[in-house]
Formats: structure tokens, C-alpha cells, sequence
């Protein structure tokens, strides 16, 4: 049998554990199995609870006991967007070069091939660095119970690697835009819409302003973009609304930008006599830029993709974010998108090209074994 096809297996096995990120039991349960997977290949595991909304923080280490040299970090996830019951809906399952499946390409698959390489690395007794693994459970849902972890573990490391799933063409990502987020109140007066209109103040009409002013903040020739995706507000169509609130996202390139917005948010104020707005806004995820020093990881990871027998192309900067925003905000030298090659993350088409299985395992392979 071959490597690709035993690879399928274990693939196969991970797809079919449904593995939502607001489900902890499941999350643990295929943490569980690919800590027992990677124990048999003589590495260390150690599974860390990250609270009770989410499963556990899945540590693969090829470290020895008290080794804290700087390493390498590999980053993945377990969880998914889908919930269960979608694998009756888009079934495991081969047509021609497709792997279908619920979290087939983003990123069960690509975790699962860095996996192999790094077991591949230790039976061979190659590389001098060590290797920390991170298998995250809630990346899907933004990382917050894990953040402070990866960020602790990311303090040993010297490069960072992320398992996410390849661009267009195989290409993988040198910069993705940051992630930010806004809570916003609007409190009025209420007041009988019939009788005493007047006395009221209405916090959805505030709100409106508010949303245009919001949504006048995007810019595009800069890739900042806000979006105002919820509202909500009011009791009844006969009382001037008292209370009414929004949530708001916005992504943009740089550090810079995002200080700029933060400083913009701030400076938002009521357009309506006599309502005070209540107004929250803080960075999920910091922009991941790209620099020099990712800029020579990636030549790096050209070299052992050529060995692999092809080329890597670095995709435009993504909107998408990952955890790989939290090493490259640190100043760790990140390389992000080295997943296997496929389309549909997040939908009921989603699959990953078969084809692409050995030649990215040749390559997770060969950059551990040039980067250690």
C-alpha cells in the first residue's frame, strides 16, 4: 500500500469524526485519538483544557524533557464549521481527484499530512530542532480560548509553519488582513408612538446613523472593509424603541490601519439629542503581515517544495485569517496556506485533490528536515 494511500486512511478516519467547534465532547474525542496515534511514533502529547465552551488544546511535541531551545512551530485545527449530520450531507467519498468530505480540506487533511512528515522525521532521526505541533480546537470560532496558549508556546519558537489549506493553484500565504470587532448600544427614551411621539427618543433611528457612518469606514483601495452584520432593537411598533444594538467587523491589512480604525470607533458619537451610545471595540486577530524574514522562510519552503517536484507560488494577501496571525504578530517568521490543494472550505462541496497528498507530504518532509 502505498504512503498516500495508507495517509487516506487516517484522513478518512478524521473526516468522519464530526468535529464542530461548539461540540468539546467530539473535538476531545478526535484529540484523543491523534494524540494515541502520535504517542505510537514516540512523540509527546499533552492534551490542554482551554475551558468548558471548547475541547482541548492538542500539544504534539518530538521535544525531549526539558529541552527549550527554539524550534519549530506547526499550527492546525480539529474543529470545524460544520455540524453534525453534514457528513450525511456531503458523504467521505472519491470522485476522480476529489476527497469529499465535512472538514476534508480545511483542514483535517493538511493536518494530518504535516502529522505524518513530523512522524516521518522522528522514526528517520532527522532534524536537530524540535517540533511543537499545535492541534487547535476553536480556530474556526476565532481562537479566543487558545489564544493565550499558542502564544506561550509560540515564545519557543523560531519558525512557524501553518497547516491551512493551499490557495488557488497550491500557492500558500505570506500576509492575511487582521480582524477586529465592534459592540455597539444605543439607548433612547421610550414613548407611546401614537400619543407622545415626540417625547421619544429612538435608539434604531441613532443606530441608522450610526451603520451609515460604520460602513463609510471601509475603504477598499487600502483593503479595509467594515461590515456592520447584526442589529437588533425595540419591542413593539407602537413604542418608540428605548434600546436598540449592532455588531460590527472589520479587517484590514496593517497594524497601522488597525490603530487607525481603533482611533476612528473611538471617536464615534450620537447624531440624536439626548442618546448616549455605549460603544466596545477590540482586535480579535492582529494583521499578519508580510517580512523580510517570512520573505526568506518562504525560499525556504520553495526549496523543498522543488525536491516535492513543484513549484510554490505565494497567493495576494487573503481576507481570511488564521492562527498564523498570532506567530506573525510576535515576530515570528510565519508561512501559512501549506495544506494540501482542494476548494469548498466551509461548504457542502468542500474536497481536497488526492493528488495533492504525496507530493505535500515530500514537501512538509523536506522543509522540517532543512528548517531543524
Amino acid at each position: 500500500m502505498t504512503r498516500a494511500a495508507n495517509l487516506l486512511i487516517t484522513i478518512r478516519r478524521w473526516i468522519e469524526m464530526e468535529t464542530p467547534s461548539h461540540d468539546p465532547s467530539a473535538v476531545a474525542e478526535l484529540a484523543r485519538q491523534v494524540a494515541a496515534d502520535a504517542e505510537q511514533a514516540g512523540l509527546r502529547t499533552t492534551l490542554l483544557g482551554v475551558g468548558s465552551e471548547v475541547g482541548p488544546l492538542l500539544v504534539v511535541s518530538s521535544r525531549s524533557p526539558g529541552d527549550e531551545r527554539p524550534g519549530i512551530l506547526v499550527l492546525a485545527h480539529l474543529d470545524t464549521v460544520h455540524p453534525i449530520g453534514t457528513l450525511a450531507r456531503n458523504p467521505f467519498r472519491i470522485e476522480d481527484d476529489r476527497v469529499y468530505g465535512p472538514g476534508s480540506f480545511d483542514m483535517k487533511a493538511g493536518a494530518c499530512v504535516a502529522l505524518e512528515a513530523l512522524k516521518d522525521c522522528v522514526r528517520r532521526g532527522r532534524g536537530t530542532l524540535p517540533v511543537d505541533m499545535l492541534f487547535v480546537p476553536d480556530e474556526e470560532i476565532g481562537s479566543a480560548a487558545s489564544r493565550s496558549d499558542i502564544e506561550r508556546i509560540a515564545g519557543l519558537a523560531r519558525y512557524a509553519l501553518v497547516a491551512e489549506p493551499a490557495r488557488a493553484g497550491g500557492r500558500c500565504v505570506t500576509a492575511r488582513k487582521g480582524i477586529g470587532a465592534l459592540r455597539m448600544r444605543a439607548f433612547g427614551c421610550a414613548a407611546h408612538a401614537g400619543l407622545q411621539h415626540e417625547r421619544g427618543r429612538n435608539a434604531i433611528r441613532e443606530l441608522a446613523h450610526q451603520v451609515l457612518a460604520l460602513e463609510a469606514m471601509t475603504d477598499y483601495d487600502r483593503g479595509i472593509t467594515v461590515n456592520v452584520g447584526r442589529i437588533e432593537g425595540g419591542t413593539t411598533t407602537n413604542v418608540v424603541p428605548e434600546q436598540a444594538a449592532l455588531a460590527a467587523e472589520f479587517r484590514m491589512p496593517t497594524r497601522e490601519a488597525a490603530d487607525e480604525l481603533q482611533l476612528q470607533l473611538g471617536a464615534l458619537r450620537p447624531a440624536t439629542p439626548d442618546v448616549r451610545l455605549e460603544i466596545e471595540s477590540w482586535l480579535k486577530r492582529p494583521p499578519y503581515e508580510r517580512s523580510a524574514a517570512s520573505a526568506g522562510l518562504l525560499a525556504q519552503a520553495q526549496r523543498a517544495a522543488a525536491l516535492a517536484g513543484f513549484e510554490l507560488a505565494e497567493a495576494p494577501m487573503t481576507g481570511g485569517a488564521s492562527d498564523g496571525n498570532f506567530t506573525s504578530a510576535m515576530g515570528i517568521p510565519t508561512l501559512d496556506g501549506l495544506g494540501v490543494a482542494g476548494d469548498g472550505a466551509h461548504s457542502l462541496h468542500e474536497h481536497f485533490l488526492l493528488s495533492s497528498l504525496e507530493p505535500r507530504l515530500a514537501f512538509w518532509t523536506h522543509l522540517l528536515e532543512d528548517l531543524a
